[in-house]
Protein backbone atom coordinates (compact mmCIF):
# COMPACT_ATOMS: atom_id res chain seq x y z
CA UNK A 1 0.00 0.00 0.00
CA UNK A 2 3.17 2.65 0.98
CA UNK A 3 4.65 1.96 -2.47
CA UNK A 4 1.54 2.38 -4.41
CA UNK A 5 0.68 5.27 -2.70
CA UNK A 6 4.79 6.94 -3.56
CA UNK A 7 3.91 5.77 -7.03
CA UNK A 8 0.91 7.81 -7.05
CA UNK A 9 2.74 10.69 -5.61
CA UNK A 10 5.43 10.50 -8.30
CA UNK A 11 3.00 10.49 -11.10
CA UNK A 12 1.06 13.39 -9.76
CA UNK A 13 4.68 14.97 -10.05
CA UNK A 14 5.33 14.20 -13.61
CA UNK A 15 1.89 15.66 -14.54
CA UNK A 16 2.42 18.67 -12.68
CA UNK A 17 6.03 18.67 -14.26
CA UNK A 18 4.39 18.34 -17.72
CA UNK A 19 1.64 21.08 -16.81
CA UNK A 20 -1.45 18.99 -17.44
CA UNK A 21 -4.07 19.29 -14.77
CA UNK A 22 -7.00 17.05 -13.64
CA UNK A 23 -9.23 18.84 -16.41
CA UNK A 24 -7.09 17.88 -19.22
CA UNK A 25 -6.56 14.07 -17.81
CA UNK A 26 -10.24 14.03 -17.68
CA UNK A 27 -10.46 15.26 -21.07
CA UNK A 28 -7.27 13.04 -22.75
CA UNK A 29 -8.69 9.75 -20.96
CA UNK A 30 -12.56 10.96 -21.59
CA UNK A 31 -13.65 10.59 -17.60
CA UNK A 32 -15.53 13.85 -15.77
CA UNK A 33 -12.59 15.91 -13.73
CA UNK A 34 -14.25 15.17 -10.31
CA UNK A 35 -14.04 11.64 -11.24
CA UNK A 36 -10.43 11.86 -11.89
CA UNK A 37 -9.84 14.39 -8.77
CA UNK A 38 -11.57 11.61 -6.77
CA UNK A 39 -8.88 9.04 -7.79
CA UNK A 40 -6.75 11.08 -7.13
CA UNK A 41 -7.51 12.09 -3.77
CA UNK A 42 -8.77 8.28 -3.03
CA UNK A 43 -5.59 7.15 -4.67
CA UNK A 44 -8.28 4.98 -5.76
CA UNK A 45 -6.62 3.49 -9.05
CA UNK A 46 -6.64 0.52 -11.21
CA UNK A 47 -3.57 -0.98 -13.20
CA UNK A 48 -5.97 -0.22 -16.74
CA UNK A 49 -6.69 3.11 -15.53
CA UNK A 50 -3.27 4.11 -14.68
CA UNK A 51 -2.02 2.83 -17.48
CA UNK A 52 -4.38 4.78 -19.13
CA UNK A 53 -3.49 7.78 -17.67
CA UNK A 54 0.22 7.14 -18.40
CA UNK A 55 -0.07 6.99 -22.08
CA UNK A 56 -2.64 9.79 -22.46
CA UNK A 57 0.12 12.20 -20.34
CA UNK A 58 2.79 10.32 -22.60
CA UNK A 59 4.65 9.01 -19.55
CA UNK A 60 6.30 5.70 -19.01
CA UNK A 61 5.19 3.48 -16.61
CA UNK A 62 8.85 2.86 -15.62
CA UNK A 63 9.53 6.73 -15.11
CA UNK A 64 6.56 6.30 -12.19
CA UNK A 65 8.93 3.53 -10.87
CA UNK A 66 12.11 5.08 -11.79
CA UNK A 67 10.78 8.04 -9.75
CA UNK A 68 9.33 5.76 -6.71
CA UNK A 69 13.31 4.22 -6.64
CA UNK A 70 14.77 7.85 -6.75
CA UNK A 71 12.95 9.05 -3.38
CA UNK A 72 15.63 8.38 -1.26
CA UNK A 73 18.09 10.62 -3.01
CA UNK A 74 15.36 13.29 -3.14
CA UNK A 75 16.11 16.44 -0.59
CA UNK A 76 14.77 15.81 3.00
CA UNK A 77 17.02 18.76 4.08
CA UNK A 78 19.83 20.87 3.28
CA UNK A 79 22.42 22.02 4.94
CA UNK A 80 23.06 25.33 6.67
CA UNK A 81 25.34 26.74 4.10
CA UNK A 82 22.50 26.37 1.36
CA UNK A 83 19.79 27.69 3.16
CA UNK A 84 22.40 30.37 4.25
CA UNK A 85 22.96 30.77 0.66
CA UNK A 86 19.25 31.33 0.27
CA UNK A 87 18.20 33.74 3.07
CA UNK A 88 20.99 35.93 1.73
CA UNK A 89 19.75 36.56 -1.40
CA UNK A 90 16.35 38.11 -1.21
CA UNK A 91 15.60 37.45 -4.94
CA UNK A 92 16.41 33.69 -4.28
CA UNK A 93 14.50 33.35 -1.20
CA UNK A 94 11.59 34.60 -3.20
CA UNK A 95 11.71 32.03 -6.34
CA UNK A 96 12.52 29.00 -3.84
CA UNK A 97 9.20 29.62 -1.91
CA UNK A 98 7.47 30.08 -5.47
CA UNK A 99 8.92 26.92 -6.21
CA UNK A 100 8.26 25.27 -3.16
CA UNK A 101 4.58 26.83 -3.49
CA UNK A 102 3.76 25.56 -7.29
CA UNK A 103 3.38 28.20 -8.68
CA UNK A 104 5.49 28.16 -12.74
CA UNK A 105 7.61 30.17 -14.05
CA UNK A 106 5.06 32.48 -16.14
CA UNK A 107 3.12 33.02 -12.83
CA UNK A 108 6.35 34.08 -10.67
CA UNK A 109 6.95 36.23 -13.59
CA UNK A 110 4.10 37.79 -14.37
CA UNK A 111 3.68 38.49 -10.48
CA UNK A 112 7.04 39.54 -8.99
CA UNK A 113 9.83 42.46 -10.32
CA UNK A 114 12.36 40.05 -12.13
CA UNK A 115 13.26 39.69 -15.63
CA UNK A 116 13.15 36.37 -17.50
CA UNK A 117 16.96 36.36 -17.66
CA UNK A 118 17.23 36.99 -13.52
CA UNK A 119 14.71 34.14 -13.33
CA UNK A 120 16.34 31.71 -15.62
CA UNK A 121 19.71 32.48 -13.27
CA UNK A 122 17.85 31.83 -10.08
CA UNK A 123 16.09 28.82 -11.34
CA UNK A 124 19.84 27.73 -12.28
CA UNK A 125 21.11 28.35 -8.79
CA UNK A 126 18.14 26.28 -7.64
CA UNK A 127 18.56 23.53 -9.44
CA UNK A 128 22.32 23.63 -8.57
CA UNK A 129 21.54 22.98 -4.80
CA UNK A 130 19.08 20.49 -5.15
CA UNK A 131 15.68 22.09 -4.49
CA UNK A 132 14.92 21.78 -8.29
CA UNK A 133 15.38 19.74 -11.76
CA UNK A 134 15.53 22.34 -14.66
CA UNK A 135 13.15 20.91 -17.54
CA UNK A 136 13.08 22.33 -21.07
CA UNK A 137 11.01 25.33 -21.86
CA UNK A 138 11.82 27.15 -18.41
CA UNK A 139 10.02 24.56 -16.98
CA UNK A 140 10.71 22.40 -13.09
CA UNK A 141 9.99 20.22 -10.79
CA UNK A 142 10.62 20.06 -7.38
CA UNK A 143 13.31 17.63 -6.33
CA UNK A 144 12.43 17.16 -2.56
CA UNK A 145 11.24 14.49 -0.30
CA UNK A 146 7.85 14.55 1.59
CA UNK A 147 9.59 14.66 4.43
CA UNK A 148 11.43 17.77 3.54
CA UNK A 149 12.28 20.43 6.69
CA UNK A 150 13.76 23.47 6.97
CA UNK A 151 16.64 23.28 9.93
CA UNK A 152 15.35 23.60 13.57
CA UNK A 153 16.67 27.14 14.36
CA UNK A 154 18.35 27.12 11.03
CA UNK A 155 19.04 30.21 8.60
CA UNK A 156 15.31 29.94 6.86
CA UNK A 157 13.35 29.39 9.86
CA UNK A 158 15.48 32.65 11.42
CA UNK A 159 14.06 34.65 8.94
CA UNK A 160 10.76 33.79 8.97
CA UNK A 161 11.00 34.03 12.94
CA UNK A 162 12.23 37.78 12.12
CA UNK A 163 9.02 38.27 10.00
CA UNK A 164 6.81 36.80 12.47
CA UNK A 165 5.50 40.01 13.62
CA UNK A 166 3.84 40.89 9.86
CA UNK A 167 2.27 37.32 10.07
CA UNK A 168 0.19 38.58 13.63
CA UNK A 169 -0.25 41.90 11.94
CA UNK A 170 -4.14 40.96 11.72
CA UNK A 171 -7.11 40.54 14.02
CA UNK A 172 -7.33 36.52 12.63
CA UNK A 173 -11.43 37.18 11.83
CA UNK A 174 -11.76 36.71 8.19
CA UNK A 175 -13.58 33.50 6.81
CA UNK A 176 -10.25 32.15 6.08
CA UNK A 177 -8.21 32.91 9.18
CA UNK A 178 -7.66 31.32 12.33
CA UNK A 179 -5.79 31.72 15.82
CA UNK A 180 -6.01 29.57 18.65
CA UNK A 181 -3.93 30.30 21.54
CA UNK A 182 -4.52 27.08 24.36
CA UNK A 183 -2.47 26.90 27.77
CA UNK A 184 -2.95 23.89 30.29
CA UNK A 185 -0.63 21.52 31.51
CA UNK A 186 0.02 18.39 30.19
CA UNK A 187 1.68 14.92 30.98
CA UNK A 188 4.54 13.42 28.96
CA UNK A 189 2.39 10.73 27.36
CA UNK A 190 -0.23 13.40 26.50
CA UNK A 191 2.29 15.83 25.05
CA UNK A 192 3.59 13.32 23.11
CA UNK A 193 0.36 12.40 21.42
CA UNK A 194 -0.36 15.71 20.74
CA UNK A 195 2.63 16.53 19.17
CA UNK A 196 2.14 13.73 17.21
CA UNK A 197 -0.94 14.89 15.91
CA UNK A 198 0.12 18.13 15.30
CA UNK A 199 2.48 16.42 12.77
CA UNK A 200 -0.24 14.61 11.29
CA UNK A 201 -1.98 18.03 10.27
CA UNK A 202 0.81 19.50 8.91
CA UNK A 203 1.13 16.56 6.61
CA UNK A 204 -2.32 17.23 5.68
CA UNK A 205 -1.60 20.87 4.62
CA UNK A 206 1.33 19.18 2.49
CA UNK A 207 -1.06 16.98 0.93
CA UNK A 208 -3.50 19.66 0.20
CA UNK A 209 -0.96 21.99 -1.56
CA UNK A 210 0.29 19.75 -3.60
CA UNK A 211 -3.29 17.97 -4.65
CA UNK A 212 -4.61 22.01 -5.38
CA UNK A 213 -1.95 22.33 -7.61
CA UNK A 214 -4.18 21.44 -10.54
CA UNK A 215 -6.12 25.12 -10.10
CA UNK A 216 -4.51 28.40 -11.92
CA UNK A 217 -2.38 29.97 -9.16
CA UNK A 218 -4.80 33.22 -9.09
CA UNK A 219 -7.03 30.50 -7.39
CA UNK A 220 -4.60 29.24 -4.54
CA UNK A 221 -4.01 32.71 -2.66
CA UNK A 222 -1.08 32.31 -0.23
CA UNK A 223 -1.81 30.52 2.58
CA UNK A 224 0.98 29.82 6.18
CA UNK A 225 0.12 27.72 8.57
CA UNK A 226 2.01 28.18 11.96
CA UNK A 227 2.68 24.99 14.82
CA UNK A 228 4.22 25.67 17.64
CA UNK A 229 4.13 23.58 20.87
CA UNK A 230 6.88 23.89 23.69
CA UNK A 231 6.88 23.78 27.80
CA UNK A 232 6.47 27.66 28.22
CA UNK A 233 6.01 29.62 31.06
CA UNK A 234 5.45 33.38 30.17
CA UNK A 235 7.64 36.09 31.48
CA UNK A 236 5.10 37.67 33.64
CA UNK A 237 4.33 34.42 35.13
CA UNK A 238 8.14 33.53 36.01
CA UNK A 239 9.07 36.57 37.71
CA UNK A 240 6.51 35.51 40.87
CA UNK A 241 7.70 31.60 40.65
CA UNK A 242 8.68 30.55 44.12
CA UNK A 243 11.63 28.85 44.56
CA UNK A 244 11.84 26.97 47.27
CA UNK A 245 15.01 26.31 49.60
CA UNK A 246 15.37 23.33 51.65
CA UNK A 247 18.30 23.80 53.51
CA UNK A 248 17.59 27.28 55.50
CA UNK A 249 14.04 26.40 54.87
CA UNK A 250 13.45 29.95 53.29
CA UNK A 251 11.50 30.75 49.72
CA UNK A 252 12.58 33.15 47.08
CA UNK A 253 10.95 34.65 44.04
CA UNK A 254 12.90 34.36 40.77
CA UNK A 255 13.50 36.86 39.03
CA UNK A 256 14.59 36.63 35.57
Amino acid sequence: MAQASAVIDVLKRELKARGLTYAEVARRIGMSEPSVKRMFSQRNFTLERLDQICTAAGIEFTDLTRGFNREEHLISRLTVAQEREIVDDPKLFLVAICALNLLSFDHILATYDLTEAELVGLLVRLDRIGIIELLPNNRFKLRIARTFAWIPNGPIQTAFKSAADDFFDSDFAGDDELMILLNGRLSPASSALLIERLKRLAREFSDRHAEDAQFPAAERPPMSLLLACRPWHPQFMRVLVRRREHAGGTTHRIKR
